[in-house]
């Protein structure tokens, strides 16, 4: 079986989460790139939207969870979207990266702190 790769990247969402107070208060930027590693063949030959993974329903999912309830944890966060990908196309591997582009640690010169997760079912 083939492994085929759809990448969606720089997914850009404002979202109130952090560990921080003045983190769930202000919200800050966060950046989202999700790798769904699947069989599109069937989906090459056939040319029809249900034989693939429909990236504006991942791209929903995303969207909703980073711009919904607040979490402490990028890693609860990935967690949350890997899940929801995974119900609805359990056959696949996902890869899930979010970062903070404006990540608040005071004196430093980080340009960017990231978490990646890959999960299957």
């Amino acid at each position: 079986m083939p492994i085929d790769l759809i990448k969606l990247e720089g997914m850009v969402f404002y979202g109130y989460h952090g560990v921080n107070e003045e983190e769930k208060l202000k919200g800050q930027k966060f950046v989202v790139d999700i790798d769904l590693f699947c069989d599109l063949s069937l989906a090459g030959k056939s040319d029809d939207l249900s034989d693939t993974i429909n990236y504006s329903t991942v791209y929903r999912i995303a969207k909703e969870i980073l711009e919904g309830e607040s979490y402490n944890l990028l890693e609860a966060l990935a967690e949350k979207i890997a899940n929801s990908i995974l119900s609805n196309w359990p056959r696949i591997t996902v890869k899930i990266k979010i970062s903070k582009p404006d990540v608040p640690i005071k004196g430093s010169f980080l340009s960017n702190a990231a978490i990646e997760i890959t999960r299957k079912l």
